[in-house]
């Protein structure tokens, strides 16, 4: 079995030393998905929820929060972010708002928890916007999809 990174010899929370690595182009993409009522999808596609555009303020949520992970995830390294993208899949058949981020840098140490993190808060933010209106709404099934670079190179989950 593989040590813990993220712990000491006595078994005590530490933050991985990154310092050795090379630099690499890293990419993480996590999806995520926000299942709600017809009525609320179409409010939503229309403009018309009261509390504004619901996908605008949404995706700016998710791309401050990918800036913030560190802040949210206690071991998780403050590194420079190159570019956090947030996209929309609306599925009306499904009444469902399908979230994915993509989040680049170059960097020691990879992207994955940022890109988590901007999905998170992006659903979240769709919930909150539209809670007033539909009780019922869900998140649901939050994670990674693919990241690249560093030294596991390519993984493709989905």
């Amino acid at each position: 079995m593989k040590e813990l990174s993220h712990m000491d010899e006595q078994g005590r929370p530490k933050m991985v030393d990154v310092s050795g690595k090379p630099e690499s182009q890293r990419l993480a993409i996590a999806r995520g998905l926000v299942k709600m009522q017809a009525a609320t999808f179409k409010r939503i596609k229309e403009g018309q929820v009261e509390k504004g555009d619901v996908l605008a303020v949404a995706q700016l949520a998710g791309i401050m929060a990918a800036k913030r992970t560190p802040h949210l995830i206690p071991l998780c390294h403050p590194i420079p972010i190159d570019e956090v993208k947030i996209d929309f899949n609306l599925d009306e058949k499904n009444s469902t708002v399908e979230i994915t981020a993509a989040v680049k840098n170059t960097g020691r140490t990879g992207v994955e928890m940022e890109a988590m993190t901007a999905v998170s808060v992006t659903a979240l933010t769709v919930y909150d916007m539209v809670k007033g209106i539909d009780r019922g709404a869900r998140i649901e099934n939050i994670r990674l999809v693919h990241k690249s670079g560093g030294k596991s190179g390519d993984i493709t989950l989905e």
